[in-house]
Protein backbone atom coordinates (compact mmCIF):
# COMPACT_ATOMS: atom_id res chain seq x y z
CA UNK A 1 0.00 0.00 0.00
CA UNK A 2 1.38 3.20 -1.51
CA UNK A 3 2.17 6.23 1.60
CA UNK A 4 0.69 9.13 0.57
CA UNK A 5 2.43 12.44 0.38
CA UNK A 6 0.76 13.91 3.22
CA UNK A 7 1.70 10.92 5.52
CA UNK A 8 5.10 11.22 4.41
CA UNK A 9 5.23 15.35 5.66
CA UNK A 10 3.49 13.95 8.80
CA UNK A 11 6.47 11.41 9.35
CA UNK A 12 9.09 13.55 9.07
CA UNK A 13 7.93 15.96 11.15
CA UNK A 14 6.86 13.69 13.81
CA UNK A 15 10.89 12.15 13.75
CA UNK A 16 12.72 16.02 12.58
CA UNK A 17 10.85 18.14 15.15
CA UNK A 18 11.81 22.05 15.17
CA UNK A 19 11.19 21.94 18.49
CA UNK A 20 11.20 19.89 21.63
CA UNK A 21 9.52 20.61 25.36
CA UNK A 22 8.12 17.56 27.88
CA UNK A 23 6.55 20.69 29.66
CA UNK A 24 3.22 21.74 27.77
CA UNK A 25 1.68 20.16 24.56
CA UNK A 26 -0.47 22.46 22.78
CA UNK A 27 -3.18 21.21 20.09
CA UNK A 28 -6.27 22.54 18.50
CA UNK A 29 -8.42 22.92 21.66
CA UNK A 30 -6.37 21.11 23.73
CA UNK A 31 -3.91 21.94 26.52
CA UNK A 32 -1.65 19.09 28.22
CA UNK A 33 0.95 19.90 30.74
CA UNK A 34 2.98 17.33 32.69
CA UNK A 35 0.25 15.02 31.27
CA UNK A 36 -2.47 17.09 32.71
CA UNK A 37 -5.33 18.49 30.83
CA UNK A 38 -4.72 22.18 31.91
CA UNK A 39 -8.51 22.65 32.71
CA UNK A 40 -8.73 20.13 35.08
CA UNK A 41 -5.63 21.72 37.06
CA UNK A 42 -8.25 25.13 36.92
CA UNK A 43 -9.34 25.24 39.98
CA UNK A 44 -8.18 22.31 41.98
CA UNK A 45 -4.30 22.91 42.32
CA UNK A 46 -2.39 25.93 43.69
CA UNK A 47 -0.51 28.49 42.36
CA UNK A 48 2.31 26.88 43.98
CA UNK A 49 1.70 23.32 42.82
CA UNK A 50 1.16 24.40 39.58
CA UNK A 51 4.95 26.09 40.10
CA UNK A 52 5.99 22.71 41.41
CA UNK A 53 3.97 20.67 38.62
CA UNK A 54 6.10 22.96 36.10
CA UNK A 55 9.68 22.70 37.23
CA UNK A 56 9.49 18.74 38.74
CA UNK A 57 6.95 17.43 36.50
CA UNK A 58 5.01 15.93 38.85
CA UNK A 59 2.41 17.18 41.37
CA UNK A 60 4.20 17.58 44.79
CA UNK A 61 2.49 16.04 48.22
CA UNK A 62 0.72 18.07 50.18
CA UNK A 63 3.76 18.86 52.65
CA UNK A 64 6.09 19.90 49.64
CA UNK A 65 3.21 22.07 48.95
CA UNK A 66 2.69 23.83 51.84
CA UNK A 67 6.55 24.36 52.17
CA UNK A 68 6.69 25.75 48.61
CA UNK A 69 4.07 28.15 49.30
CA UNK A 70 5.51 29.37 52.51
CA UNK A 71 8.91 29.92 50.25
CA UNK A 72 7.11 31.88 47.38
CA UNK A 73 5.55 34.17 49.80
CA UNK A 74 8.63 34.97 52.46
CA UNK A 75 10.29 36.43 49.01
CA UNK A 76 7.20 38.80 48.64
CA UNK A 77 8.51 42.30 49.46
CA UNK A 78 11.10 44.03 51.59
CA UNK A 79 9.86 47.31 51.29
CA UNK A 80 11.94 49.86 49.28
CA UNK A 81 15.24 48.99 50.21
CA UNK A 82 16.14 46.23 47.60
CA UNK A 83 17.53 47.96 44.00
CA UNK A 84 14.88 46.18 42.21
CA UNK A 85 12.67 48.12 43.79
CA UNK A 86 14.22 51.39 43.45
CA UNK A 87 15.03 50.86 39.65
CA UNK A 88 11.02 49.80 39.21
CA UNK A 89 9.69 53.19 40.90
CA UNK A 90 12.10 55.16 39.25
CA UNK A 91 11.44 53.75 35.71
CA UNK A 92 7.73 54.15 36.53
CA UNK A 93 8.24 58.02 37.87
CA UNK A 94 9.25 58.02 34.16
CA UNK A 95 6.15 57.04 32.69
CA UNK A 96 7.41 53.20 31.59
CA UNK A 97 4.62 50.74 31.23
CA UNK A 98 4.10 47.92 33.98
CA UNK A 99 5.80 45.14 32.20
CA UNK A 100 9.26 47.97 31.38
CA UNK A 101 9.24 48.58 35.00
CA UNK A 102 8.97 45.40 36.21
CA UNK A 103 11.35 44.17 33.57
CA UNK A 104 13.75 46.54 34.68
CA UNK A 105 13.27 45.25 38.50
CA UNK A 106 13.90 41.77 37.82
CA UNK A 107 16.94 42.80 35.45
CA UNK A 108 18.55 44.15 38.32
CA UNK A 109 18.98 41.04 40.07
CA UNK A 110 22.35 40.04 40.37
CA UNK A 111 24.94 39.03 42.64
CA UNK A 112 24.72 41.02 45.11
CA UNK A 113 21.11 41.23 45.38
CA UNK A 114 18.58 38.28 44.80
CA UNK A 115 21.97 35.85 43.58
CA UNK A 116 22.48 34.95 47.19
CA UNK A 117 19.95 32.39 47.11
CA UNK A 118 21.24 30.47 44.24
CA UNK A 119 24.78 30.44 45.27
CA UNK A 120 23.97 29.53 48.80
CA UNK A 121 22.01 26.30 47.48
CA UNK A 122 24.85 25.77 44.83
CA UNK A 123 27.41 25.53 48.39
CA UNK A 124 25.65 23.70 50.52
CA UNK A 125 24.51 20.89 47.31
CA UNK A 126 28.06 20.80 46.05
CA UNK A 127 29.66 20.28 49.93
CA UNK A 128 26.57 17.65 50.18
CA UNK A 129 27.42 16.07 46.50
CA UNK A 130 31.32 15.83 46.56
CA UNK A 131 32.24 16.74 49.76
CA UNK A 132 35.32 19.07 50.68
CA UNK A 133 38.92 18.18 51.89
CA UNK A 134 39.58 15.72 53.83
CA UNK A 135 35.74 14.73 53.71
CA UNK A 136 34.63 12.72 51.02
CA UNK A 137 30.99 11.00 50.59
CA UNK A 138 27.90 12.06 51.44
CA UNK A 139 27.57 13.74 55.19
CA UNK A 140 26.32 11.00 57.60
CA UNK A 141 25.91 12.11 61.27
CA UNK A 142 25.29 15.01 62.72
CA UNK A 143 28.82 15.15 64.14
CA UNK A 144 29.88 14.98 60.80
CA UNK A 145 27.91 17.68 59.88
CA UNK A 146 29.28 19.82 62.58
CA UNK A 147 33.05 18.82 61.11
CA UNK A 148 32.12 20.10 57.75
CA UNK A 149 30.67 23.01 58.85
CA UNK A 150 33.27 24.53 61.01
CA UNK A 151 35.33 23.92 57.93
CA UNK A 152 33.23 25.97 55.49
CA UNK A 153 32.95 28.44 57.99
CA UNK A 154 37.04 28.59 58.60
CA UNK A 155 37.48 28.52 54.80
CA UNK A 156 35.45 31.65 54.20
CA UNK A 157 36.83 33.60 56.93
CA UNK A 158 40.32 33.12 56.04
CA UNK A 159 39.40 34.34 52.40
CA UNK A 160 37.74 37.28 54.26
CA UNK A 161 35.02 36.12 52.90
CA UNK A 162 30.74 36.09 53.22
CA UNK A 163 28.98 32.86 53.25
CA UNK A 164 25.93 33.77 50.94
CA UNK A 165 22.49 33.09 53.22
CA UNK A 166 24.04 34.43 56.26
CA UNK A 167 23.64 38.15 57.33
CA UNK A 168 21.61 40.77 56.58
CA UNK A 169 21.85 44.38 56.00
CA UNK A 170 19.32 45.26 58.48
CA UNK A 171 18.58 42.53 60.79
CA UNK A 172 20.53 41.66 63.19
CA UNK A 173 17.87 38.35 63.37
CA UNK A 174 16.29 37.70 60.03
CA UNK A 175 12.32 36.86 61.40
CA UNK A 176 11.52 34.71 58.15
CA UNK A 177 14.38 32.66 58.47
CA UNK A 178 13.26 31.27 61.81
CA UNK A 179 9.41 30.73 60.77
CA UNK A 180 10.79 29.16 57.99
CA UNK A 181 12.86 26.78 59.41
CA UNK A 182 9.44 26.03 61.83
CA UNK A 183 7.90 25.47 59.01
CA UNK A 184 9.84 23.24 56.94
CA UNK A 185 10.26 21.30 60.51
CA UNK A 186 6.79 20.78 60.54
CA UNK A 187 6.07 19.51 57.11
CA UNK A 188 9.10 16.89 57.10
CA UNK A 189 11.14 19.42 54.96
CA UNK A 190 14.38 19.58 57.04
CA UNK A 191 17.33 17.04 55.54
CA UNK A 192 20.84 17.50 55.35
CA UNK A 193 21.36 20.59 53.55
CA UNK A 194 19.02 22.82 55.69
CA UNK A 195 20.94 20.60 58.86
CA UNK A 196 24.30 21.82 57.07
CA UNK A 197 22.76 25.28 57.13
CA UNK A 198 21.73 25.18 60.91
CA UNK A 199 25.64 24.33 61.50
CA UNK A 200 27.10 26.82 59.86
CA UNK A 201 24.99 29.08 61.42
CA UNK A 202 25.60 28.10 64.63
CA UNK A 203 29.35 28.63 64.36
CA UNK A 204 29.32 31.68 62.76
CA UNK A 205 27.00 32.87 65.77
CA UNK A 206 29.26 31.71 68.31
CA UNK A 207 31.99 33.61 66.71
CA UNK A 208 30.92 36.69 65.00
CA UNK A 209 26.87 37.16 66.19
CA UNK A 210 26.00 36.20 62.72
CA UNK A 211 22.77 34.79 61.72
CA UNK A 212 21.07 33.13 59.14
CA UNK A 213 18.99 34.87 56.55
CA UNK A 214 16.20 34.33 54.75
CA UNK A 215 18.10 32.88 51.40
CA UNK A 216 20.44 30.69 53.52
CA UNK A 217 17.03 28.65 55.40
CA UNK A 218 15.59 28.66 51.55
CA UNK A 219 18.67 27.24 50.03
CA UNK A 220 18.83 24.55 52.84
CA UNK A 221 15.02 23.76 52.36
CA UNK A 222 14.71 23.82 48.45
CA UNK A 223 18.01 21.43 48.41
CA UNK A 224 16.16 19.07 50.38
CA UNK A 225 13.01 19.50 48.60
CA UNK A 226 14.90 18.27 45.47
CA UNK A 227 15.65 21.57 43.81
CA UNK A 228 18.73 22.15 41.82
CA UNK A 229 20.56 25.08 42.55
CA UNK A 230 20.59 26.41 39.04
CA UNK A 231 16.47 27.25 39.67
CA UNK A 232 17.07 29.43 42.67
CA UNK A 233 16.69 33.22 41.13
CA UNK A 234 13.64 31.93 39.60
CA UNK A 235 12.36 31.02 42.76
CA UNK A 236 13.29 34.21 44.06
CA UNK A 237 11.69 36.05 40.95
CA UNK A 238 8.47 34.10 41.23
CA UNK A 239 8.13 34.96 44.99
CA UNK A 240 8.97 38.94 44.74
CA UNK A 241 7.59 39.34 41.18
CA UNK A 242 4.16 40.48 43.17
CA UNK A 243 5.57 42.77 45.67
CA UNK A 244 7.57 44.90 42.08
CA UNK A 245 3.90 45.20 40.78
CA UNK A 246 2.24 46.60 43.57
CA UNK A 247 5.28 48.90 44.28
CA UNK A 248 5.34 50.28 40.35
CA UNK A 249 1.39 50.62 40.70
CA UNK A 250 2.31 52.49 43.82
CA UNK A 251 4.40 54.94 42.56
CA UNK A 252 2.10 55.10 39.14
CA UNK A 253 -1.00 56.18 41.30
CA UNK A 254 0.62 57.50 44.80
CA UNK A 255 3.47 59.85 43.65
CA UNK A 256 4.69 62.65 41.24
CA UNK A 257 5.81 61.84 37.99
CA UNK A 258 9.62 62.42 37.24
CA UNK A 259 10.75 61.28 40.88
CA UNK A 260 12.89 63.66 42.38
CA UNK A 261 15.85 62.10 44.61
CA UNK A 262 17.75 64.84 45.81
CA UNK A 263 18.84 68.22 45.91
CA UNK A 264 21.84 69.71 43.65
CA UNK A 265 23.71 70.12 46.37
CA UNK A 266 23.08 67.10 47.55
CA UNK A 267 25.46 65.77 44.89
CA UNK A 268 29.23 66.32 45.26
CA UNK A 269 31.46 66.15 42.08
CA UNK A 270 35.18 65.62 42.68
CA UNK A 271 37.81 64.80 40.07
CA UNK A 272 40.18 61.75 40.04
CA UNK A 273 44.00 62.19 39.92
CA UNK A 274 44.01 61.72 36.42
CA UNK A 275 41.47 64.68 35.37
CA UNK A 276 44.15 67.52 34.58
CA UNK A 277 43.18 71.36 34.37
CA UNK A 278 43.92 72.55 31.25
CA UNK A 279 42.46 75.00 28.83
CA UNK A 280 40.17 73.64 25.67
CA UNK A 281 42.47 76.15 23.93
CA UNK A 282 45.56 74.20 24.99
CA UNK A 283 44.21 70.85 24.41
CA UNK A 284 43.02 72.07 21.00
CA UNK A 285 46.11 73.08 19.83
CA UNK A 286 47.74 69.64 20.43
CA UNK A 287 45.86 67.80 18.26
Amino acid sequence: MAIGRESVENMLKLNNPKWKTSITRIEPNNIVTRGYPQEELIGRISFPEMVYLLIKGQLPSNSDSNMLESILVSFCDHGVTPPSTQVARLMASTGTSMNGCVSGGILSFGKHHAGALELSMKILQDIVENGIIGYCGPLGSQHDIREVAEVVVDEFINNNEKIPGFGHRYHSEDPRAAKLIEIADDNGCIGIHTKLALAIEEILFDTKGVKMNIDGANAGILSDMGFDWSIGTGVFMMGRLPGIISHVLEEKTHENPFRKLFDLDEIHYHETDEVKTVSLEKLLENK
